[in-house]
């Protein structure tokens, strides 16, 4: 985008806001392309979730399942858990002047995440016979199931048809690459949705494994190319790079390492607000603009690695990896773009036209607005395609306008949000972390490529099939590894 544009969009939208703080605040933020289009968004919710809001709520217990216990209660300002040191990985920048000087105002990583399927529960999560066109892909999870009975894996593979083979899903192919003949992390992936069905006679669309992906994809290597593979019994089996995301997507939703994480609560469906939009229901504070511009700015662009963006009140955007940023300044006072950050500085002192003074804090001495563009990673349906590059992903881009408080140091301690569909919540495992079953202990040695997964490792992930529903991290770092050769 020009600059000439991007500052014409600001000032546009900043007289928007002038005009009509309560409806700027509470619109539906407008998605783009990569090439900044404006795009249709999609939703894993249904319109009943997003009619009723009730992806609130889900998505509230996803977050509780996620803080391990800890408390995720309401806060205004900087709290205990909106901290910007708790998410990166290094909190080195804290005022805007020294972010400009190193040249960190806009930044992407240097690959983005890799993009992959969130795997619905309702086609089967990994049993999904994505390749297969007779395979019905139904919204109603036992036409999907029935399909897969009458089909099943162990006939096809006494077949010996390699087109029929190739056709299986992730989760069969893992079966028998490792000489499971009962297929237990296939009947692991049917199980679950088999329970919501037998007791609502419907799974959700928006069950799956995003939560898996979204780190997965860039705590992993991106799997390159198609590689075959000797099964248990000797077959050759193809594994697409889409079939080993499949398989890194679920060891990470099953067994995923500790998470570092910020934000809070927002499980009010139409929480209070004041007379310019602005939410004062304690129940809906969420992370602070100074939490969220600092954790961007190091991560991405001082750390260079991703992290996990999740927006509550926004049905479109959940558990995507944040790929790039570009942030500009507008002044508070006059309400448009700055050219520099002197330029968009204020005192607290010259503002009369603040529609947030009264939230301020006391220590701030001036003000600075900020328009972000965001960034990140969504999913997109696999397929056998091979290679795979960062030109296969899918990125998409969205504004966040808001504004920092600066304390007399120039370091920033909080801010105001213009809009109430913004990022409240951002996660992400340590630089570190890995993914492991329990049953990883056991695969000792190593795997040649040109022969059968060894037959302790092959014991190993049977158990862990079957008691995590999960694949061995020890095959899936190979399989990617055999990938990338």
């Amino acid at each position: 985008m020009s600059d000439q544009k991007r500052q014409d969009k600001i000032n546009a939208s900043l007289q928007e806001f002038l005009k009509d703080s309560v409806a700027f605040m509470n619109q539906h933020p407008a998605k783009m392309d990569a090439d900044g289009e404006v795009v249709e968004g999609c939703s894993l919710f249904s319109e009943k979730n997003v009619e009723q809001m009730d992806y609130i709520a889900i998505r509230d217990g996803f977050r509780a399942m996620l803080s391990a216990g800890e408390d995720m209660g309401a806060r205004a300002a900087f709290q205990s858990n909106d901290l910007a040191q708790n998410l990166v990985d290094e909190l080195r920048y804290k005022d805007l002047e020294s972010m400009e000087s190193a040249n960190l105002t806009e930044a992407s990583l240097g690959e983005s995440p890799w993009s992959d399927d969130y795997w619905a529960l309702y086609t089967g999560v990994l049993g999904k016979r994505y390749a297969d066109p007779e395979f019905p892909a139904s919204s109603d999870w036992k036409e999907n199931y029935d399909y897969v009975a009458a089909n099943r894996p162990d006939k096809i593979l006494q077949s010996g048809s390699a087109s029929k083979i190739d056709r299986l899903s992730p989760s069969e192919k893992y079966d028998a690459l490792v000489g499971d003949k009962n297929y237990s992390l296939t009947r692991a992936m049917w199980a679950e949705g088999q329970g919501y069905y037998e007791q609502y006679g419907e799974v959700e669309s928006w069950m799956g494994i995003c939560h898996g992906w979204a780190p997965a994809a860039y705590m992993l290597d991106r799997p390159q190319k198609a590689i075959k593979v000797r099964a248990a019994d000797g077959t050759t089996i193809t594994f697409y790079p889409a079939d080993i995301k499949a398989l890194a997507s679920l060891l990470w939703a099953k067994v995923m390492p500790r998470t570092k994480f910020i934000g809070g609560r927002c499980n009010e469906k139409e929480p209070a607000q004041d007379e310019n939009g602005r939410v004062t229901s304690q129940e809906g504070f969420d992370t602070n603009p100074g939490t969220w511009h600092m954790s961007v700015v190091n991560q991405i662009g001082h750390s260079k690695r991703s992290v996990v963006l999740d927006v509550t009140y926004d049905y479109e955007v959940w558990n995507q990896p944040i790929h790039a940023y570009t942030y500009r300044y507008f002044n508070t006072e006059s309400f448009t773009y700055a050219n520099s950050l002197a330029e968009a500085k204020v005192p607290m002192s010259g503002l009369s036209n603040d529609r947030f003074s009264k939230y301020r804090s006391s220590n701030a001495r001036s003000l600075v607005g900020i328009h972000m563009e965001l960034a990140y990673v969504v999913e997109t349906d696999p397929t056998q395609n091979t290679p795979d590059t960062p030109e296969n992903d899918l990125i998409q881009k969205v504004d966040y306008y808001y504004d920092l408080e600066l304390d007399a140091n120039d370091e920033i301690i909080g801010g105001e949000w213009y809009m109430n569909k913004h990022p409240d919540f951002l996660w992400t495992p340590n630089a570190t972390a890995k993914a492991v079953t329990r049953f990883d202990a056991h695969a000792t040695g190593s795997w040649a490529a040109n022969e059968s997964v060894p037959a302790h490792w092959q014991n190993a992930a049977k158990q862990a099939s079957i008691s995590d529903s999960s694949p061995l991290a020890a095959i899936v770092e190979r399989l990617i590894e055999l990938s990338r050769q």
